[in-house]
């Protein structure tokens, strides 16, 4: 209820007059988190699309497109931030095997859409940035997966930062995989069982290929909930966790700001 009456005062007239007043706290905002320590890595879900668009009688696909137009922002202010690392949850496995057919089907399609204007995109070829796509491929469809495998090859030997979409993607079964791989590499005696340790099994990972910038210094989720949903559940050990009451497509620049200035006030403890 309340976040529904907040949703409806944001998009009222009011909003409209408010603007000016938005655009000079986001002046605000970015001057004093530009001059803090950023993450290197943020992570986030994305949630609440479908219930954006079901409180506004639209079809959830409609969310679905409004909350991919609203990564695209979201990115640019990351970017222009200096942030080497972007990770986006754009589907779970469980979404990839459980949800209605025909919204899957129009993810997919998005996701796909979303794919090719990044392989065409001048930012990311200005900003060398290296795009990459894990989890349960196999459940995605071959045009899909042939659009995947030319931007990971077109972008691979990019190195000004990584965008990460984790695709089918779930946390546990991710952590399952590298287990079962460790397994059969020491059955072949590739590797001593005795010297496996954290950095070995983070190699079998799929964030890999991040090295030292792999674990996220900061998980941003929307929509009010207060959960992690299976997201890298082995790299989020000692991430700052945010957690955003909007939905997704009303997540607005100042809401970015607000989260890496909340970062930007905690002690990074890592265990100790």
């Amino acid at each position: 209820m309340l976040v529904g009456l907040l949703n409806r005062v944001l998009r009222s007239p009011l909003r409209i007059l408010l603007r000016p007043a938005y655009r000079l706290y986001e002046k605000l905002l970015w001057e004093e988190v530009k001059s803090g320590p950023l993450p290197k890595h943020v992570a986030i879900i994305p949630d609440g699309n479908r219930r954006w668009a079901r409180e506004l009688g639209l079809d959830p696909n409609v969310g679905h497109e409004y909350g991919y137009r609203k990564i695209e922002e979201v990115l640019r202010v990351l970017w222009r931030l200096g942030v080497k690392v972007v990770t986006v949850y754009a589907m779970s496995s469980e979404n990839c095997v459980k949800r209605d057919p025909v919204e899957r089907s129009h993810l997919f399609g998005l996701i796909e859409r979303a794919i090719r204007e990044l392989e065409s995109s001048e930012e990311i070829k200005e900003k060398k940035v290296r795009v990459k796509v894990f989890g349960r491929l196999d459940l995605v469809p071959p045009s899909l997966t042939s659009k995947i495998r030319e931007i990971e090859v077109k972008t691979e030997s990019y190195d000004g930062g990584v965008l990460n979409i984790a695709l089918c993607y779930g946390g546990r079964d991710e952590i399952l995989r590298a287990v079962r791989e460790i397994a059969r590499d020491s059955v072949a005696r590739k590797i001593d069982p005795s010297g496996i340790d954290e950095s070995t099994f983070r190699s079998y990972l799929y964030t890999s290929h991040l090295g030292e910038l792999g674990d996220p210094d900061l998980v941003i989720r929307t929509s009010g909930e207060v959960r992690i949903s299976n997201f890298l559940l082995w790299q989020i050990a000692y991430s700052e966790l945010y957690f955003c009451e909007v939905y997704w497509p009303e997540f607005r620049v100042i809401d970015l700001l607000r989260a890496i200035r909340d970062y930007q006030k905690r002690e990074r403890r890592f265990g100790v």
